[in-house]
């Protein structure tokens, strides 16, 4: 069932294969580059992580760090990484999933 009832034209298939894995490959260099900050306790602690995910800074504030409360300095650490983990999903989902979503229908079969 291909439009037109033929057969599908595998070199247009492929170019389009190609041009999608381009884009894809072009979103993902972005992604890498992209750095995106979490933040919990009112700026107490800040996560820096990439696009894709990898934490690559973490700034805690001197007023965080109570030796007799470490317990609510690793809660602060944990929610900032959450939070700037959960900044990187959603540009994740922004920018590749106009892309992925193009691959169920770029295949005729």
């Amino acid at each position: 069932m291909f439009p037109g009832g033929g057969q599908p034209n595998m070199q247009q298939l492929l170019k389009q294969a190609q041009k999608m894995q381009e884009e894809l490959g072009k979103a993902q260099r972005e992604l890498a580059e992209t750095k995106l900050t979490g933040s919990a306790g009112g700026g107490l602690v800040e996560a820096t992580v990439t696009g894709s995910g990898e934490l690559v800074a973490l700034t805690i504030a001197p007023a965080a760090v109570d030796p007799e409360d470490t317990e609510t300095l690793a809660d602060l650490v944990l929610a900032a990484v959450r939070d700037a983990n959960a900044a990187a999903q959603k540009l994740q989902s922004e920018r590749m999933g106009p892309l992925t979503q193009g691959l169920g229908g770029a295949l005729p079969f």
